[in-house]
């Protein structure tokens, strides 16, 4: 059985305030000579590192499996996904960009996710379920 991964978009406009954010910080933390504060921020960056460079969706035979580190790792059956839609709400979700894609599955569930190649993403989705509600934002 064939796999594909997407990687997930990094979007800069999340990227660059948390490292100004950790970076500024850790300087003061230098210039302070407040060792423990910067293990801590450096323990932060590490964390978020790994958030960004982890997050990936994998489509294998009808799943879709959805991994954002060790923190999220879910697996939808792509046969219970009525739509896909184009979106850039901030709500906490396995997504590093705000160039987004809300999947709705099952009866009330959904995911936030943001792949690289969305295009690719979706017509891969609909190759396994050609039933799924594709809906792009108005451009």
């Amino acid at each position: 059985m064939f796999a594909k991964t997407y990687p997930s978009k990094i979007g800069l406009e999340l990227l660059l305030p948390i490292l100004f954010i950790l970076l500024s910080t850790s300087a003061l933390m230098i210039t302070s000579k407040s060792w423990l504060g910067l293990l801590i921020i450096l323990a932060v960056l590490a964390f978020i590192l790994h958030l960004f460079f982890n997050t990936h969706y994998t489509i294998e035979g009808h799943l879709l499996t959805v991994k954002s580190g060790f923190l999220y790792n879910s697996t939808i059956d792509i046969h219970t996904i009525s739509k896909v839609s184009e979106t850039n709400n901030l709500i906490s979700s396995p997504a590093i960009s705000l160039d987004r894609l809300e999947i709705r599955y099952g009866s009330h569930n959904s995911v936030i996710i943001s792949p690289k190649e969305k295009q690719d993403f979706l017509d891969q989705l609909l190759q396994i379920n050609p039933k799924i509600s594709i809906h792009y934002k108005k451009r």
